[in-house]
């Protein structure tokens, strides 16, 4: 745990300064969670590996590739919603879409996936 820092700050009752350490504030819910986790993984044998600025370079660009093809995707989606008129037809193609959009989705985490494995 961190020790804290000391300051000196005016000690109005005695006229002169004092020394005070300076606590860090409580930890909020997000930080505690975070320290159970990091002892949990300790506790279990999971090695947190840093990944290398080519492997972040790759991540950032597979999401980019993955954030074109959506937006590809859905710019014919909706050329194709504005062409249908039947109902049963829009459903379909919806279906279409969503199945389209999964599918770019697991291709992307799978690719982040097999970059990230590459330090092992």
């Amino acid at each position: 745990m961190d020790a804290g820092a000391f300051v000196a700050a005016p000690d109005p009752r005695r006229g002169g300064m004092v020394i005070i350490k300076v606590m860090d504030g409580p930890k909020s819910a997000y930080e505690l969670a975070m320290e159970r986790l990091r002892k949990k993984d300790a506790e279990d044998g999971v090695i947190e590996q840093k990944l290398t600025d080519a492997q972040k370079a790759a991540i950032a660009e597979a999401r980019s590739v993955y954030e074109a093809r959506v937006a590809e995707r859905q710019i014919l989606h909706r050329e194709k919603q504005l062409a249908l008129a039947d109902p049963a037809a829009l459903d379909v193609a919806n279906e279409e879409y969503r199945r389209d959009l999964e599918r770019l989705a697991y291709d992307r985490d799978a690719r982040i996936k097999k970059i990230r494995e590459e330090t092992k």
